[in-house]
């Protein structure tokens, strides 16, 4: 949040949501690296954080990790050739300015 305020030219966010929280609690007790427990606690945190979807440029839903990235990259070149755009067109009002 603190770099959206400070660079917002400069930063696009992203939110990737799980399927669903079933779907989240699966992955978590299925990579086996956390307790019982501390997948229940990491559950109660997503619940919260996946409140604020909407606070972010794009949301993309992984259900498939190949196709997640894909749309990741997509976004990513978009927001730079958007960028590149907005350069090229400050450039050629600069350089109007001073023909």
């Amino acid at each position: 949040q603190a770099l959206k305020e400070k660079e917002p030219k400069h930063l696009v966010s992203v939110f990737i949501l799980p399927p669903s929280t079933k779907e989240l609690e699966k992955r978590l007790l299925n990579r086996g690296q956390d307790s019982k427990e501390e997948v229940k606690k990491r559950m109660a945190e997503a619940s919260s954080e996946i409140t604020h979807w909407a606070e972010y440029d794009y949301v993309i839903i992984n259900d498939d990790l190949n196709k997640t990235l894909l749309k990741l990259r997509s976004i990513l070149e978009a927001e730079r050739l958007k960028k590149l755009g907005e350069d090229v067109n400050l450039v050629a009002t600069h350089h109007f300015l001073y023909l």
